[in-house]
C-alpha cells in the first residue's frame, strides 16, 4: 500500500451519502460491504473506500491513527 493512499484514508472526508462527511477510516464496515456488493464508484475514491475495507478486515484501522490529522 501506497504511504500516501494511506495518509488519504485517514484523513478523507466522505464527499456524499449517508456518512457524507466522515472521514474514510471511520466509515462502517457494513457500509463499505455494501460497496462491495454493489460496486465501489469509479476512480481513486473507490480505489480507496477498497482499500479501507481491506485495513478494516485485516483488523489494522489503528495503525491509521497516527496519520490522523
Amino acid at each position: 500500500m501506497n504511504q500516501e493512499y494511506l495518509g488519504e484514508i485517514a484523513n478523507m472526508r466522505m464527499p456524499f451519502g449517508k456518512y457524507s462527511g466522515r472521514r474514510l477510516i471511520d466509515l462502517p464496515e457494513e457500509y463499505l460491504l455494501w460497496f462491495r456488493k454493489k460496486g465501489f464508484p469509479n476512480g481513486k475514491l473507490g480505489t480507496l473506500l477498497e482499500m479501507t475495507l481491506e485495513i478494516k478486515i485485516e483488523g489494522l484501522e489503528k495503525l491509521l491513527e497516527p496519520l490522523k490529522k
